[in-house]
């Protein structure tokens, strides 16, 4: 390139062959810098010559704050075009409402959210009012998820895009409202996987529990807290522990890359890591030779278990479970969910075990109980594989 050419030069040589990669299309992922922000949408400079409109919702975050000023780079998706001024409409925009025919198929063509009303259940879906005109919209498209009952819908505003259309003196309009509540997923999960990684602390919601654990969505991913990891505690159900709707702030474990054909995406969660570990405490919270309060959790034949603290279990044997009498089986004298005490005879942090004795007038030196002071991190990094800690349940499907 020559050193004569002019600085305008240059940049009439760079918006031509900015010009030839053409204008981005709808679905493309774009990335510009945010040239102005008003009342309702901020604006974005793509490049050669074309500018997006971003709906404000995309750049707030959860308490409605602005997380984008002008100047800075914003990366979103193409949705839709506005017909009327050529503006690239950037992001999940939110549907607009229009007047008359003309104006439902131009929204049609150019793939624009439409905002309609429910009226009605009717078979197989829902009729929905928009700009004067019916639509259908298929019980499989008014949400991501299977809804029993879609007279809960009735009366809503809610967004739509047109799939099907048909003019003359009886329009046909079929929408979908899953098309976009699922180009919003979309988006943010592309958001979420590049700031996923083991260890990272996130918040979400628990949209289901099953009997080996709670499905969390991140934000357009879905993870899964295995029953093991809600609590130190005991835990049954995950039910004990949350409820569907709950916001829940989890750790990562491990992600574990969709296998095409076999298996989607997995990603281990966990609630216990955010905790304390309990055991950290144990010497000081349960001195040997101390008597103690705790419930009978499960018993075995050598013994019987008792939970002295969420996460703290301490076993009495089957020769001090008797006070000297001979036992044959721990039901002889425990059942599950009895309250007992129990006198420390000693605390191993390396193998995590405590062990009692009903016996209340047995003897303990302290100074002979082994204590091994080696305590664990406050919460395993790896549960193994995820795939082999779920095989049996996840096998069965949701």
């Amino acid at each position: 390139m020559s050193e004569s050419l002019s600085f305008e030069d240059l940049l009439n040589e760079f918006d031509q062959t900015q010009a030839q990669k053409g204008e981005p299309a709808l679905g493309d992922k774009v990335r510009g810098t945010l040239i102005a922000i008003g009342e309702e949408f901020a604006f974005v400079d793509l490049g050669a010559k074309c500018e997006g409109r971003l709906d404000l919702a995309a750049i707030r975050d959860a308490d409605g704050r602005l997380r984008y000023a002008v100047g800075d780079t914003v990366e979103t998706q193409v949705t839709g075009k506005d017909e009327e001024s050529g503006m690239l409409l950037l992001g999940s925009q939110h549907g607009h409402r229009y007047h008359g025919l003309d104006a439902l198929e131009r929204a049609y063509r150019q793939g624009l959210p439409v905002q309609g009303q429910v009226t009605n259940v009717v078979k197989g879906g829902c009729e929905v009012q928009m700009a004067g005109v019916r639509a259908f919209c298929p019980a499989s498209q008014i949400d991501v998820r299977f809804i029993e009952d879609l007279s809960e819908f009735v009366g809503q505003k809610l967004d739509f895009r047109i799939t099907k259309f048909e003019g003359g003196r009886r329009p046909t309009l079929v929408v979908s409202r899953r098309a976009l509540l699922e180009e919003e997923q979309r988006l943010k999960a592309e958001e979420l996987r590049a700031r996923l990684t083991e260890g990272a602390v996130l918040t979400g919601t628990v949209t289901s529990l099953k009997d080996y654990g709670a499905f969390v969505d991140l934000g357009g991913l879905e993870g899964m807290i295995h029953i093991s990891e809600l609590a130190f505690g005991h835990v049954k159900h995950p039910s004990e522990v949350l409820q569907v709707g709950q916001q829940v702030e989890v750790s990562v474990l491990r992600i574990e890359p969709a296998i095409e054909g076999k298996r989607r995406e997995r990603i281990a969660l966990s609630i216990r890591a955010l905790s304390r570990d309990p055991w950290l405490d144990a010497v000081e919270q349960f001195p040997v030779g101390t008597r103690v309060q705790g419930r009978v959790v499960r018993l075995q034949p050598f013994g019987a278990f008792i939970e002295l603290a969420p996460g703290v279990d301490g076993l009495v044997h089957l020769s001090e479970l008797g006070a000297g009498r001979r036992i044959q089986h721990p039901s002889e004298v425990l059942k599950e969910g009895d309250e007992v005490r129990a006198t420390v005879l000693g605390i191993d942090l390396e193998r995590r075990r405590i062990s009692l004795s009903l016996d209340e007038n047995r003897e303990v030196d302290p100074s002979a109980a082994v204590v091994v002071a080696v305590a664990r991190k406050p919460a395993e990094q790896g549960i193994g594989s995820f795939g082999a800690l779920l095989q049996e349940r996840l096998n069965k499907g949701r």
